[in-house]
């Protein structure tokens, strides 16, 4: 994130020497007055919201620095910075009830990744109970998954088999496969392709297999298939879905749970907090680098479902503007490679057209 900058000033304070600043051009994201420049081994640093806006012609530049990439976990925001030592921190986001009063304060902990692992500070997973989970089941599914204690719901859902529904929106989909679904899937492997890339659409969503790696790969129970062959298809579907968890859980049962855990932590990643403006540009952020994926099965569904007789590649850069030539060819030549499509011709008077 070339485009953030660190930037650590000096103050006229005892108790706070230092202000630190994430800015964005001339916008400050996060404004700390710290006591150090940066934690020493095994410390972590107290740290006080600068409340106060005071120009920077008030305190001096210690230093300025790039910020390459900036990640929320929770209450935790992971920074690193564009330099060969003290590059990898994080600050700590908590709320604390005050002790003889209504209401709560805030408590931040600037830390590195030296000091978390010389302190080796006790983790506790925040995860919220049941009853905070609003779940929704596709009505396809003739046997659902059991949600105890969770405000389930059918309803028919747009894309995968259950979905949470959280802060008025899908928030999260799991499409569910048995071992013979999933094998039966392979059948027909680009409408897989485009279902999947249909649940990478949504911000969180996986694929749970109630089935173990390790029994696609049993010539016992693969019936017209190859180990190999499935290995390879397999191997195809991890490297085409990059952003999409897929899950072999084992069975129906663990499969159930790991959905219900992957519920919780979402909710609980949710509702934790941090500054508004900060989370927004992350969100902002992580959102550009998420399309690489999406853009490519739009490409194939526009080919496959849209395009009538013959098109070219101006055609596609037409309809797909800013899009790169190697992700447009990628599709062409995946579909020519499944038979889906052929090509007319060579050089730049060459067309395509769909498989008879």
């Amino acid at each position: 994130m070339s485009n953030l900058l660190w930037v650590l000033e000096s103050t006229k304070s005892d108790k706070f020497p230092y202000r630190l600043s994430i800015k964005k051009g001339d916008t400050t994201l996060l404004s700390l007055f710290v006591q150090n420049k940066w934690p020493g081994a095994g410390s972590q640093i107290f740290c006080l919201k600068d409340a106060s806006n005071s120009s920077s012609n008030d305190y001096e530049i210690v230093e300025k620095v790039p910020i390459i990439s900036i990640d929320r976990y929770g209450k935790r925001l992971s920074v690193v910075l564009d330099r060969g030592v003290n590059k990898r921190c994080e600050f700590l986001f908590l709320k604390k009830k005050y002790k003889n009063k209504e209401g709560e304060y805030e408590q931040i902990f600037w830390r590195t990744q030296q000091g978390l692992k010389e302190h080796k500070p006790r983790v506790k997973l925040t995860a919220k109970g049941n009853n905070d989970l609003h779940i929704l089941i596709d009505t396809n599914e003739k046997y659902p998954w059991k949600f105890t204690n969770c405000i389930v719901e059918r309803v028919q859902l747009p894309a995968g088999d259950y979905a949470l529904f959280y802060n008025n929106e899908i928030e999260a989909v799991v499409e569910r496969k048995s071992f013979e679904n999933f094998r039966a899937d392979i059948a027909n492997l680009p409408i897989l392709h485009q279902k999947l890339g249909e649940l990478e659409k949504y911000k969180h969503s996986a694929l749970v297999i109630e089935a173990n790696y390790s029994d696609y790969l049993n010539p016992d129970k693969l019936s017209i298939y190859t180990p190999s062959y499935m290995a390879k298809v397999i191997a195809e579907i991890f490297a085409f879905h990059p952003k999409f968890q897929i899950i072999f859980a084992g069975n129906r049962k663990l499969a159930n749970e790991w959905t219900l855990r992957f519920f919780q932590a979402i909710v609980s990643h949710e509702s934790e907090s941090i500054p508004d403006r900060v989370a927004e540009e992350i969100s902002k952020y992580q959102t550009k680098n998420d399309f690489t994926g999406g853009i490519y099965y739009d490409i194939r569904k526009e080919i496959l479902e849209n395009i009538d007789g013959d098109f070219t590649i101006n055609d596609l850069r037409n309809r797909f503007a800013n899009t790169p030539d190697s992700t447009i060819r990628k599709v062409l030549n995946d579909l020519k490679k499944e038979g889906l499509i052929i090509n007319l011709g060579r050089g730049k008077g060459s067309s395509w057209t769909k498989a008879p």
